[in-house]
């Protein structure tokens, strides 16, 4: 059972925009991936907090990772601040806070994190 409280209305959206009409696991992450694919505006910065390594990255969150990446999981392609073309790599949206984004790119990282939090799956 998830710690973090039910809220209605981001479990309508989800319902009526990310995972409409999807009846597997394979068709809620499509629908997962072009929710997130479609109303992120791309390129921003973000902090990684990686679940692997206790430190905090800035990083800027190019695009998407490939749809074949993101069959199990959303993945955003980055790169660090610092780095060079060469340094982009996939993280875990789930692992990614935004900083200073538009309403419309804060809230879809935050259903994402919420569905997460809730413990659902695909």
């Amino acid at each position: 059972m998830s710690k973090l409280e039910r809220d209605e209305n981001r479990e309508e959206r989800i319902d009526m925009e990310a995972i409409v009409d999807a009846y597997g696991e394979e068709e809620r992450a499509i629908g997962w991936y072009y929710y997130l694919a479609e109303n992120m505006n791309f390129p921003f910065q973000a902090q990684w907090i990686s679940r692997k390594r206790p430190e905090v990255r800035n990083v800027e969150v190019r695009e998407m990772s490939p749809t074949d990446d993101c069959s199990h999981d959303m993945f955003v392609e980055v790169q660090y601040e610092e780095g060079t073309i060469d340094d982009i790599f996939s993280a875990r949206l789930s692992e990614i806070n935004p900083i200073d984004v538009d309403e419309q790119t804060a809230q879809v990282i935050a259903d994402w994190h919420y569905w997460v939090g809730r413990g659902y799956e695909f």
